[in-house]
């Protein structure tokens, strides 16, 4: 899938993927392509940065914990975040009805 048509929805798909368990951001670059059927292959460099950052807005909560000697970041969803997960998915909502009666005009 093309990046550029991620841009801006990044965030929602983060949340998403942390919506119901806690995970580390390897785990969540596989939801991601999991969830997708394989469409969504984000790079670590797009996926870090983006949970770091909502981790500082308070979106998230990261802790790091230890995996087979190893130790990983684990990002939660914060009360805030859940807020943050429904507002996007209104305005993901919002936004497809909008692109769909303009790209399918005789639905």
């Amino acid at each position: 899938m093309n990046a550029d048509a991620l841009r801006g929805h990044m965030d929602a798909l983060l949340l998403s993927v942390l919506e119901h368990e806690p995970l580390h951001g390897y785990a969540i670059i596989e939801a991601l392509r999991e969830r997708s059927g394989g469409e969504l292959d984000v790079p670590t460099g797009t996926v870090y940065p983006a949970l770091r950052r909502l981790e500082r807005a308070g979106l998230l909560a990261g802790e790091w914990a230890s995996d087979g000697g190893r130790k990983r970041r684990t990002y939660r969803l914060t009360d805030a975040g859940r807020k943050a997960l429904t507002g996007e998915r209104s305005a993901w909502r919002s936004f497809t009805t909008a692109i769909g009666s303009v790209l399918d005009p005789l639905r």
